[in-house]
């Protein structure tokens, strides 16, 4: 890259820092994202583009899933996975193996490589300060929970600290259950909660598409209301479908924009965030 085309991109970012100085961004870094063997290269760019995030005046706020790496520690551990309509039944041995690989292996990884560049994030879980509370859907899942408050107070003293939140998305009721708590969902209720500027979906796909098999018909930029139309006719389908209606909840709750990306492409986020065109798919109130 020559020196003028360097001096492009920073003259192109430059409304965008000043846009977002002191504005939180949620992300969520989907299991999918990271990869099931943790993949240590991702997750270094990863971890560089939301310290350069916070280098800039931006609050990064890091909610992450881990689905693929509960699955492969059931499957080293001899467990059988089981779903129903997409979502992981959840036993209290399940359980237990979500929050051993959610918060003590998914959430130290991402803490860590945050950290080789400069003291900044906290490895939070959902259960902390009852941050998430939940409720639960279905007594056939077992200890599947649906998110009935989030108290952000501990995520913004974090924050006010200029220290970068990352939370597992470990939940529990008010007698003390832990609840395993889908982290798309998760993600758009605590942006809702924060007052983010903007909350961005890094997974496995490039955005939200008319269908799914053609990358030609990803949708750059849509409202809420046209999105419906796609969730009730079957256009966003499969794993799409939380993050899609967790985008417009999100908008419709007050968050400036929600943003649906392929978090393994380089710089991703940075790209979505900092350049005119973006990357992804940017859902609109």
């Amino acid at each position: 890259m020559t020196p003028e085309v360097k001096a492009g991109v920073l003259v192109e970012a430059l409304p965008y820092i000043r846009r977002f100085w002191g504005q939180v961004v949620v992300v969520k870094y989907g299991g999918n994202a990271m990869g099931a063997d943790g993949g240590a290269e991702d997750l270094a760019g990863f971890a560089r583009d939301v310290v350069l995030m916070r280098s800039v005046g931006m609050h990064p706020l890091v909610v992450h899933g881990g689905g693929p790496q509960i699955g492969e520690m059931m499957e080293r551990l001899g467990k059988v996975p089981e779903f129903r309509d997409g979502l992981r039944v959840t036993d209290a041995e399940t359980l237990d193996i979500a929050r051993m690989v959610l918060v003590g292996k998914v959430n130290r990884d991402l803490v860590s490589a945050i950290n080789v560049h400069a003291p900044l994030a906290v490895g939070v879980s959902g259960e902390d300060a009852s941050i998430l509370t939940a409720t639960e859907r279905d007594p056939a899942l077992g200890f599947v929970g649906d998110v009935a408050t989030v108290a952000p107070d501990l995520l913004r003293r974090l924050m006010a600290e200029d220290l970068i939140p990352v939370v597992a998305t470990i939940g529990t009721d008010g007698a003390g259950q832990a609840y395993n708590i889908n982290a798309d969902t998760a993600a758009g209720a605590i942006a809702a909660a924060v007052g983010a500027a903007k909350l961005v979906y890094l997974t496995d796909v490039d955005g939200i598409r008319t269908d799914k098999t053609d990358p030609s018909t990803r949708i750059s930029q849509i409202t809420a209301d046209d999105l419906e139309p796609l969730l009730a006719d079957g256009t966003v389908g499969e794993g799409m479908i939380p993050k899609v209606r967790s985008c417009v909840a999100a908008v419709r709750a007050g968050v400036g924009s929600a943003h649906v990306l392929d978090g393994r492409a380089p710089h991703a986020l940075l790209l979505e965030i900092f350049t005119d065109e973006g990357i992804g798919t940017m859902v609109l109130p």
